[in-house]
């Protein structure tokens, strides 16, 4: 845990300022609409003159929607709105956007998915207003850009589910730490259809949706909220318009984000602006309609940038023309440094003498202008080269250099490689040039196994006397593995060198990083991925070492335990409820065994560490997920109508191991145990305060329902049909926490008082209120004669079994509480949440509660149905670690079938 939340790299990204007062204009909306979706809003974002001049909403420019995402503010627009504002100034106005930016009432949407189809018809209704605010424009656009951070990327996904929505109304969506494969919680069927259904019409309708671009930025490691691998958007072969990177390949931002620096990282945004204003189309003057211009102007910005400015259709060939001087260069290594050079030059590079030695040429250039600085010559005489090719765009942009790599193989018709130098007017920076074998560069470096543990490492040393490196990491594919790789540089004189830069690339995703380190130096980095390798990719992951001459560098990989179990965390953190609730579930019934055996209900830690073993649940799990790779046990198992376990989604998707549901069992374990220690600890601090304040009295015997009773259940229904389920379960849960346990530690620290108990005694049963509750039905008051000694064992059987209930059900209420935060925040605009996902699981409960506030052990040790009981829980955790991990919303209907049983035994 430490390792997801803490231990990731410094913030990189530099914030983005206004230089005049941002101002957020609303616009409004049709009544029909405003009084359909009262607690949403449009807005348009402006600054100083121009927002004035936006008022009367005579608008020219390009229309782009923000949509915020879970607990987003419509304010979160006006970083991209004032950068492009700045743009347009650049420009004179030639071209500008429009940011409009919709309020959502910072709903929690990704913990309740019951809004998410309002949001997204609220959409639909906002584009449909901003597109009529153009309609007597000279160059009206017919479609709006939508930018989408979190769940608003989602949101604008599910515009192309909506039957009545024109797939031409938005050609541009670009999503900022958006969850596209899968909620991070699931805590409702509302957001786990909501995903169903985007991602099932996404992938049946490719087709459609070839007219629009989308690109998905993911914020790396510093984005704990969302991890990267969730917002890859699906890989869809039948079209090529799509695309996903992470933050940290993004050429110049290079740096990973958090959930909401996203949205202000002004590297990340310069990017985001930069590309906006490439889109245009000079005709429309507006954002053009070619999807393959689209899609190479966001690989020009977010992958591979060649430190030139866009060009659609860039010139083949050129004339190199100037008075420069030209330079012939034989050798296979060259580098120049120039300062202040006053006259150009040529450096030309035959290439017919290196043909047969060498397979590769790398050139370098620490100069980042935007000019063209690399040319192919393709006939030449003496003096110089009359016609060239641009080599410029072959180029890619780093740190501190901008790199080319030809293989000569690729480029048979070129006679030269020709280095232009131009004039340099108080400029410094240095050219290199190298000719190489690519098996002389590459080096092969097998990682260290998982269950090392760090104890051993992989060593490679690099006696440098070139100018690049390609380190290849051998079975470095799945998600799980993790290491530190520690590159240390030495030199052999002192002299001032260039930084060198380290890469690591991962081939079958865009999610490199980069670092860069002083020369010589011990640099570390941090190697782990976020998507596995797809089963058809053979690739391998690359260290890129761009290196500097005479230097030697030693690379040591080592695994990380740390970031392995980070990993685990990372991926599947989701999950934790689920374990901590199905060890919770094992306790509880190991003491309804208990009872039944013995007659006595064990202690709540001492039943976790006998009865809460991964044996018990895992093996079945792991077996079914093994058949159902057989066609004939997966269509028995479809005929019964049962949805596919959990474990064989995760394994499809390579994110599940067999050791990862060991591992988090006994996380679970632990988290179980310190949660009976909390609830123990809390009793007795709350009972000791009780007592200070009050004596209280007991409750003499009473039925299990009585016409009070029925009557408050009744209430509570309707309160939760009329209101909120969550609320009424909060209500409920509040009644029986102080109604049961603490009344019956608290009368039973009386009993001993007044009984003259021994002090061994009395610390006893103070050590045995650990959890649940019990029925003060079967302790006489306190002021009568002192109690035997069977009355005070009962009340302590009575409160373990009581405070275990009480564990449970407050997983439950935990798990309801999005709906009811949601519920709280949407209170003025609606009485009622619609739809409720736990309205129907609070009904019950109720009634189940009410019945259980008022029950003892020795009712149910006499049940004919406690041996059922006792024995349900078990194959009801077994159940809920197979279909509850991906479904966190199935875990509180296995608890109320479990606790159900618990009160026909009171009954029956």
């Amino acid at each position: 845990v430490r390792d997801v939340l803490f231990l990731y790299e410094e913030n990189r990204c530099s914030m983005t300022y206004m230089y005049e007062y941002p101002e957020y204009l609303k616009i409004k909306l049709p009544k029909k609409t405003a009084r359909r979706y009262p607690a949403y809003e449009l807005y348009l974002y402006g600054e100083g003159n121009y927002a004035e001049e936006n008022k009367n909403l005579l608008l020219t420019g390009i229309p782009v929607l923000f949509l915020p995402g879970n607990a987003g503010s419509y304010k979160q627009v006006r970083s991209l709105g004032s950068i492009a504002l700045r743009k347009a100034e650049d420009v004179d106005f030639k071209y500008h956007f429009n940011f409009f930016s919709v309020n959502f009432n910072e709903e929690l949407v990704a913990l309740y998915g019951g809004s998410l189809q309002r949001q997204t018809k609220f959409v639909h209704e906002c584009i449909k207003v901003i597109l009529k605010l153009y309609r007597d424009q000279e160059f009206a656009p017919s479609s709006v850009a939508i930018v989408g951070h979190s769940m608003g990327g989602l949101v604008a996904r599910a515009l192309l589910t909506l039957k009545n929505f024109k797939p031409e109304l938005i050609n541009l969506l670009i999503t900022q730490a958006t969850p596209h494969v899968a909620p991070v919680m699931p805590l409702d069927k509302y957001l786990t259809d909501f995903y169903t259904a985007v991602n099932n019409h996404w992938i049946l309708k490719a087709q459609d949706l070839r007219n629009l671009t989308t690109l998905s930025v993911a914020g790396g490691f510093r984005d704990y909220q969302v991890r990267s691998g969730l917002a890859f958007l699906p890989r869809l072969s039948q079209h090529d318009s799509a695309l996903s990177v992470v933050s940290s390949a993004v050429p110049r931002a290079w740096a990973s984000t958090d959930h909401l620096s996203i949205v202000w990282c002004k590297e990340l945004i310069l990017a985001t602006i930069r590309a906006f204003f490439d889109l245009i189309d000079e005709n429309t003057r507006q954002i053009t309609e070619d999807p393959r211009k689209r899609m190479s102007v966001l690989k020009h910005h977010f992958v591979r940038h060649p430190a030139k400015m866009f060009e659609e259709n860039p010139e083949a060939f050129t004339e190199l023309t100037g008075a420069f001087m030209w330079i012939t260069v034989k050798a296979s290594k060259w580098t120049y440094s120039v300062y202040n050079d006053s006259d150009g030059k040529y450096f030309t590079f035959p290439l017919a003498s290196h043909r047969k030695s060498y397979s590769h040429v790398y050139c370098e250039n620490s100069m980042l202008d935007t000019s063209s600085w690399i040319y192919g010559c393709m006939n030449t005489n003496s003096s110089m080269c009359l016609e060239a090719a641009d080599l410029s765009w072959r180029a890619e942009l780093l740190p501190t250099t901008k790199v080319v790599m030809l293989k000569l193989q690729d480029y048979p018709s070129l006679s030269h490689i020709v280095i232009q130098v131009p004039p340099a007017a108080g400029n410094k920076y240095t050219l290199g040039c190298e000719f190489f074998r690519e098996d002389s560069r590459t080096v092969q470096l097998p990682v260290t196994h998982l269950f090392s543990f760090g104890l051993s490492s992989s060593k490679i040393l690099l006696n440098s006397t070139g100018l690049l490196y390609n380190v290849q990491l051998q079975n470095f594919n799945q998600i799980y593995q993790a290491f530190k790789i520690y590159i240390e540089s030495h030199c052999q004189s002192l002299k001032e060198r260039k930084p060198s830069v380290y890469r690591l690339h991962i081939p079958w995703s865009h999610e490199d990083s980069i670092i860069v380190a002083k020369v010589p130096s011990l640099a570390e980095i941090s190697a782990k991925l976020h998507i596995a390798q797809p089963p058809n990719d053979s690739s391998l992951p690359e260290l890129n070492i761009y290196s500097s001459p005479d230097c030697q560098y030693e690379v040591i990989l080592k695994t990380s335990l740390l970031q392995v179990l980070g990993q685990i965390v990372r991926f599947h953190a989701g999950a934790f409820p689920v374990y901590i609730v199905s060890n919770i579930l094992l306790t509880y019934g190991g003491q309804l065994s208990t009872l039944r055996s013995t007659g006595q209900c064990s202690d709540f830690s001492l039943e976790l560490v006998r009865t809460a073993k991964p044996y018990k649940v895992e093996p079945l799990i792991s077996i079914v997920v093994f058949l159902q790779g057989f066609n004939w046990f997966r269509e028995i198992w479809e005929s019964l109508s049962l949805p596919e376990v959990d474990a064989a989604v995760l394994s499809s998707q390579d994110a599940w191991f067999p050791l990862v549901s060991l591992i988090l069992f006994l996380f679970g374990t632990g988290i179980a145990y310190w949660s009976g220690v909390f609830f123990s600890t809390s009793l007795r601090i709350f009972s000791s305060l009780w007592l200070t304040l009050m004596r209280p009295t007991v409750l003499q015997k009473d039925k299990l329902v009585t016409p009070r009773r029925l009557c408050g259940m009744i209430s509570l229904a309707l309160v939760s049909w009329t209101t909120c389920g969550a609320f009424a379960v909060l209500i409920i849960y509040l009644q029986y926490l102080f109604k049961k346990p603490l009344h019956i530690f608290v009368t039973s620290v009386l009993h001993f008082q007044d009984s003259g108990h021994s002090k061994e005694t009395s610390q006893n049963s103070s050590i045995h209120t650990v959890k649940a509750q019990s029925s003060m039905d079967s302790i006489p008051d306190a002021t009568q004669s002192p109690p035997n000694s069977t009355t005070i064992a009962e009340a302590v059987n009575s409160l373990k079994m009581h405070i275990t209930i009480l564990n449970l059900f407050t997983w439950i209420v935990l798990l309801s509480l999005p709906s009811l935060i949601y519920w709280l925040k949407n209170l003025r605009y609606n009485v009622r949440l619609d739809p409720d996902p736990c309205r129907s699981t609070a009904i019950i409960l109720i009634c189940i509660l009410e019945i259980l506030m008022n029950s003892s052990t020795s009712e149910v040790k006499s049940s004919k149905l406690l041996k059922i009981a006792a024995k349900v829980p078990l194959p009801l955790s077994v159940a809920m670690l197979a279909f509850g991990r991906m479904h966190l919303y199935r875990v509180p209907h296995f608890v109320t079938l479990s606790l159900l049983l618990h009160v026909l035994c009171c009954i029956v």
